[in-house]
């Protein structure tokens, strides 16, 4: 009697620590069990986290003032060493393609396990709760139902406006590859004495704790990606969170839980074999990022003037050398290791143009082709509609039996040394930029974290739209910001790049922008969707203001709330 009195009691004071909005989901999710194992997450790690993002900003500060060289950590038996990774599941080592898409959005969740157009699955699914994911509570609520469901077989979605159901067709399903959002952000709408929680510790102790084991049930592993990852410190928070997370949750010893790191920052370039090497026994393999990685690379460079990049459009991965190296490298230390690499994003959208869906598939055959021969396993693609295209390359190489020759597998073939690209500076792509992330925030403020996007929309000639996340925005942000910051001239005009300038641009791509929605919409739904974009407007200009001012904040910290505030004040870049 006296133990279960001292339960209760434990029970009461836990609930009165712990305060979140009781919506749909909840009460499913937040039991008494997953809050005690969420608290005991919190206790041992929030300082921790609070402590590298302060580590974080010491160390962008002194990138700034001596260079990014500092980022570089000394050699040591780590990087000597003939360690190996543990073995890394055979599902995870198969090549192909790896569909990825918001895990909150149930009917895109269960599009993405579904075969494609072709009749094939993906070989994996990224669902994601991070870049494209909402960046709210009830995101990762829906995130995490979603995937228990998913991995459950029995998720489903009726849409009653397309009068549609949606449903898991028989087959074996891809392999999960959970993403949560990154240690820089927490979720606001959940505190625990008066603090807001970790979005890290929140996501994926509702991860681990539900989908994880009833995929261990199941037999199955446990795999996560790790993004925006930045030092071996931050490695070994996730390490010892999955170390306690067997302990408490009592996990089988035969259990298996990995971790994929995403390379999306310029830190994590110089260290990405320590960082590998800190994972431990969850250690898998490594991500080379493309977008993140350039907005990173932006970041620590953006206060010298002799680093303005071009038109981040000409700056390609394959013909960039010292961007191909980075991804070389990084395959070289996965062979080393004996790790997996997966490579970048195919984000075509499909078209109800045919000659707009071969110049998509044109693209995407090239670059997979170039990755698989670089020693990459594979790819991501963001729909299904290209996904044979997109899986073919991995799948063709992979399976003539070639292998990688040993000077493929020497990291120190491919060191790191970081250049500015050759290219254009251009206002056109300056208005690009602008008109990207203006789109992105308008369908962030509709609550989706990744989006549909045509730069030139406002232009003749076929492209595919590209489906875009935050890491899109993020460069474009950090692009224009640098071309301000320096006063560049357009190279093919002589116009400057001022802050009254680069305003116009804004207002412009806005007003064209909204005359073009007002053609496709009905008015009723043409009104909310102008006051969307009109904040977004705002915020374009404040985000970019931000980055000026070597302000980096992520579009993910703030609330919907805070948008709004912004879209209530006076606009930004008015006093440069």
């Amino acid at each position: 009697l006296k133990d279960r009195l001292s339960l209760k009691l434990l029970m009461q004071n836990n609930n009165v620590r712990i305060k979140y909005p009781k919506i749909e989901g909840t009460a499913q999710l937040f039991t008494d069990e997953f809050i005690n194992y969420l608290l005991a997450l919190h206790d041992h790690f929030s300082d921790r986290i609070k402590a590298i993002r302060t580590v974080r900003q010491q160390t962008l500060t002194e990138a700034h003032s001596k260079g990014i060289a500092s980022l570089a950590l000394p050699l040591s038996e780590i990087n000597t060493g003939k360690w190996v990774v543990d073995t890394v599941p055979t599902e995870l080592k198969s090549p192909g393609i790896e569909i990825s898409g918001p895990a909150g959005i149930a009917n895109m969740f269960i599009n993405a396990l579904n075969p494609g157009p072709e009749g094939e699955r993906a070989v994996g699914y990224l669902d994601d709760d991070e870049d494209s994911g909402g960046h709210s509570f009830k995101d990762t609520i829906n995130s995490a139902i979603n995937r228990l469901e998913a991995s459950e077989g029995t998720l489903s979605y009726e849409d009653p406006k397309r009068e549609r159901v949606y449903k898991l067709e028989p087959g074996n399903l891809p392999f999960f590859m959970h993403r949560e959002r990154g240690l820089h952000l927490d979720e606001h709408e959940v505190t625990i004495d008066g603090q807001s929680i970790s979005a890290t510790l929140l996501s994926t102790a509702l991860t681990l704790f539900h989908v994880g084991r009833s995929q261990m049930r199941q037999g199955k592993g446990v795999y996560f990606y790790l993004p925006k990852l930045e030092s071996v410190y931050e490695v070994e928070i996730y390490k010892d969170l999955f170390d306690l997370s067997k302990e408490i949750l009592h996990l089988d010893s035969n259990s298996t839980i990995k971790a994929i790191i995403l390379v999306e920052s310029l830190p994590a370039v110089f260290r990405m074999e320590n960082m590998l090497h800190a994972l431990g026994q969850y250690g898998a393999g490594l991500n080379a990022a493309r977008w993140d990685l350039k907005a990173s690379i932006l970041e620590y460079i953006l206060p010298d003037p002799k680093s303005v990049w071009p038109d981040r459009f000409e700056v390609d991965i394959k013909t960039t050398k010292f961007m191909s190296d980075i991804f070389r490298r990084l395959v070289a230390i996965c062979l080393k290791r004996e790790a997996v690499a997966i490579g970048g994003m195919a984000t075509a959208l499909p078209s109800r143009d045919e000659e707009v869906n071969q110049i998509a598939a044109d693209s995407i055959k090239s670059d997979k082709e170039w990755e698989a021969r670089q020693g990459f396993l594979r790819g991501w693609s963001a729909h299904i509609y290209h996904m044979k295209t997109a899986s073919d390359p991995f799948k063709e190489w992979w399976g003539t039996g070639w292998q990688p020759t040993i000077e493929m597998s020497n990291p120190d073939n491919y060191p790191v040394h970081i250049e500015t690209p050759e290219g254009k500076i251009t206002s056109e792509g300056t208005i690009r930029n602008i008109r990207t992330i203006i789109e992105y925030v308008e369908g962030w403020l509709n609550g989706r974290g990744a989006k549909g996007i045509d730069s030139m929309e406002d232009q003749d000639g076929k492209r595919p739209s590209l489906m875009e996340d935050l890491a899109t925005a993020r460069i474009s942000v950090g692009q224009v910001a640098q071309r301000i910051l320096h006063h560049v001239s357009c190279q093919t005009t002589g116009v400057i790049h001022t802050p009254q300038v680069v305003k116009e641009m804004v207002d412009n791509a806005t007003t064209n922008i909204l005359e073009i929605r007002k053609s496709q919409l009905k008015e009723s739904d043409f009104i909310d969707t102008e006051i969307r974009y009109q904040i977004a407007r705002k915020v374009c200009l404040k985000w970019i203001e931000n980055y000026t001012e070597l302000n980096f904040r992520s579009l993910g910290s703030y609330t919907q709330e805070d948008l709004k505030r912004i879209g209530l004040e006076a606009d930004a870049l008015q006093k440069k």
